[in-house]
């Protein structure tokens, strides 16, 4: 069959290389993908809004199965313009339909979604510019530190945790009255803070059964010791080895089964993969968010795990057969360790030549572009180096080692990824 996937980093890349595996796949094509993605597949130049473009790619490439990347089209509805075009219908879109996506798109969505089926996450409340008043008086009578979400996407950055009220304060009016945002912060929830350490759940669910993918941990900070600005993520290990059968019990208990019941419950369709982004306290699990696609970096953690056919994986999917298949999970660590530009996630330059990629060593292409037979940086975060082994540190050591011989002007990368593991 031949397949589509939307996108343009690193996760895109880790889904193009896991699916160039499967004897299924006839030919591969990414849209717009990157220099990674150009030597496993066909890419193509469009917008993965552009659904117009899309359509006539997919047509004109007799495209059976099209995987949804990143969170954009799908909280715009690509899922619903495939199945409300009679050209489209039969076509297999791996990734959840509009209403589904506000799971990501609207924190409050989300937090009312949570609310109404008892699944454990922070006290909240939202505001928008006409009750910044009462938003403030808020901040005023919880304790620190103070959460302050953007209501829409904010390509991750759309989280501010403040210690001082009047920064919060400051925060708030800079989020709603001078949308720091821009329509992402025209609402913003401003949450209990939850202190333990954060993991990432993935479920891949076919609307009605499901199958539970290895846990993560990811970094987003960019400074060692989980320090300085947020970014994308800076690396990721597969399994959060924190997690044990107890709580991984809790997991699926308290946050997995009421999610898929909820689902049910509200008549919201899904097809595809459910992130949960988690945080255990003391030894209680909570919901911090859902996105509704894979995450980046952890697909680099994840999908090498899989031992099973991902086009197998994805065809059970989206004919209702997830309860019948088998997923094959290997048992390895895994890690990966993102290289970033310089000045990132801040103002950083593209166009640099990258070498050092011909090594014998997994190396997925976030920020990249071919030019004239270069590789050339193209993003903030540049590129992931992903490795696996018995334990963390032989990973981590693997990676570490690829990443000394890459180079780029102005390379930066975490040496510290797994320190509180």
């Amino acid at each position: 069959m031949n397949i589509l996937v939307l996108g343009s980093g690193g996760r895109e890349h880790t889904i193009c290389w896991k699916i160039a595996q499967s004897p299924k796949c006839n030919r591969l094509f990414a849209a717009p993908g990157n220099a990674g993605t150009s030597q496993i597949a066909t890419n193509l130049n469009l917008l993965v809004t552009d659904f117009i473009a899309i359509k006539d790619a997919v047509i004109s490439n007799h495209i059976d199965m099209v995987i949804v990347g990143p969170e954009d089209p799908l909280v715009l509805g690509i899922h619903d313009y495939f199945l409300n075009d009679a050209s489209l219908s039969h076509i297999s879109v791996i990734g959840p339909q509009k209403e589904a996506a506000q799971l990501e798109g609207s924190k409050a969505y989300a937090k009312a979604f949570m609310k109404r089926h008892n699944i454990p996450t922070a006290s909240y409340r939202s505001f928008t510019s006409h009750t910044v008043e009462e938003g403030k008086n808020y901040l005023k009578s919880i304790p620190p530190p103070y959460v302050l979400k953007a209501d829409g996407l904010a390509a991750g950055k759309g989280v501010m945790i403040l210690n001082n009220l009047e920064d919060a304060v400051q925060e708030l009016e800079a989020m709603l009255i001078d949308a720091k945002f821009g329509d992402a912060s025209s609402k913003v929830v401003i949450e209990g803070f939850l202190d333990g350490i954060e993991l990432s759940c993935f479920v891949l669910t076919d609307g009605t059964s499901y199958k539970v993918l290895p846990t993560a941990k990811d970094y987003k900070r960019i400074g060692e010791g989980d320090t300085g600005l947020n970014t994308g993520g800076m690396g990721a290990v597969s399994p959060a080895l924190f997690v044990d059968d107890s709580f991984t019990q809790k997991i699926h208990e308290r946050i997995i089964v009421p999610t898929i019941k909820g689902l049910s419950i509200d008549k919201i369709p899904f097809v595809g993969f459910i992130f949960i982004g988690l945080i255990k306290v003391n030894d209680d699990p909570y919901v911090i968010e859902y996105n509704v696609r894979m995450g980046d970096p952890e697909t680099q953690v994840v999908f090498p795990r899989i031992k099973s056919d991902l086009v197998d994986l994805f065809q059970a999917t989206s004919s209702q057969r997830l309860k019948d298949f088998h997923l094959e999970i290997d048992s390895s660590v895994t890690t990966t360790v993102v290289a970033v530009s310089e000045g990132y996630p801040e103002a950083y330059s593209k166009g640099k030549v990258i070498s050092g990629l011909d090594q014998k060593a997994l190396i997925f292409h976030a920020g990249t572009k071919l030019s004239q037979n270069k590789v050339l940086t193209n993003g903030g975060r540049v590129l992931a180096v992903t490795s696996q082994d018995e334990s963390m540190q032989q990973a981590l050591a693997a990676c570490y080692n690829t990443l000394n011989n890459i180079r780029f002007q102005g390379i930066n990368f975490r040496k510290d990824i797994g320190f509180d593991l």
